[in-house]
């Protein structure tokens, strides 16, 4: 099979096609045939030697993918064989077949291209793990999510407002808030000529917001306790500003905050597999009934993954960048 192999740490450069054997089953998984695969920021970190796949995962890129079951483990219902799905899987996704636990599949959703719910997987794990299992967001509540244009941000405005949430996102210029505006933010705020704290504050009557998904860091950290409604919660699933900040704790105390954060990809499988299931329960049916959709920003060939991981790394797009495989 052809995969993308990672010469070296480094630049976008570093990544080159080459020829490899195809992986083989553990038990418990199934292989895909590769149609479409997302390409999330973890991937750029993991290029750039920040984000080190665990021990037992594929070294090679890749989080998410979508196409066709082309072979089952012993265990597993042969009727797989066939079906299109996308998936979670723990790396690999950068190569024309993928081995993946069968649990961490999904039915493609009807209506949907096999580029499209390649873009699924990852940023609707993390969101709903963190978001809604996590935090706890209910419906009538207040929700924050920062960086709303970038894949994470639009699939949480989506869910979060699909769940009766009073949304509020930022975003770095108006049309990136606008874009947050149209997929259904109540509130986008640029942060670049907007102060974000006190503009939460005067849009809930300085109560605050119940839920905050950050994926910033640095001085995000006070600034979303300041932020945070009593008896908030606050979630941090990446540091785009450095994991480090100099922070007040009494307002903590003060208005009883829970502070919390966590990583997807060392989970265990059974973890992921309980995620996929509330997906396809609870979230599922709204993306079939048009009420939730992927964000495309930009499809690539699977040759152009260079140009791909430039462009995510320019912060220029809006929602998610997909490689597509002939």
């Amino acid at each position: 099979m052809r995969y993308v192999a990672l010469e070296s740490h480094g630049p976008a450069e570093a990544m080159t096609i080459a020829e490899g054997d195809r992986p083989q089953l553990k038990s418990g998984e199934v292989l895909i045939k590769v149609a479409a695969a997302g390409i999330n920021r973890p991937d750029v970190l993991q290029r750039q030697g920040a984000y080190p796949p665990p021990p037992d995962a594929s070294p090679i890129l890749g989080l998410e993918v979508a196409g066709e079951v082309v072979e089952t483990a012993e265990g597993i219902d042969r009727g797989m064989q066939g079906t299109q799905v996308c998936a979670l899987v723990n790396g690999g996704g950068y190569a024309e077949y993928v081995a993946v636990p069968a649990v961490q599949c999904l039915p493609v959703p009807k209506g949907l291209s096999l580029a499209e719910a390649a873009a699924l997987p990852e940023t609707f794990f993390t969101v709903w793990t963190n978001v809604f299992d996590r935090a706890k967001l209910q419906s009538g509540e207040t929700f924050l999510v920062h960086g709303g244009s970038s894949g994470i941000g639009s699939t949480a405005i989506q869910l979060a407002k699909a769940f009766g949430a009073r949304v509020f996102t930022t975003a770095g210029s108006e049309e990136k808030c606008q874009f947050c505006r149209d997929l259904g933010a109540d509130l986008a705020i640029n942060y670049r000529d907007t102060d974000f704290v006190a503009a939460i504050q005067e849009a809930t009557g300085s109560k605050g917001v119940d839920v905050i998904l950050d994926m910033v860091g640095g001085d995000y950290i006070q600034r979303n306790i300041q932020a945070a409604a009593v008896e908030g919660r606050i979630v941090s699933i990446a540091f785009l500003g450095g994991p480090q900040a100099t922070v007040n704790f009494a307002p903590m105390m003060l208005k009883r905050l829970t502070l919390t954060g966590s990583t997807l990809r060392p989970r265990t499988t059974e973890v992921k597999g309980a995620i996929a299931k509330n997906l396809q329960e609870k979230v599922w049916p709204l993306i079939e009934s048009g009420k939730i959709k992927p964000q495309i920003a930009a499809e690539f060939s699977f040759d152009e993954v260079v140009k791909a991981h430039k462009l995510m790394e320019s912060s220029k797009h809006m929602g998610k960048i997909v490689l597509t495989l002939a």
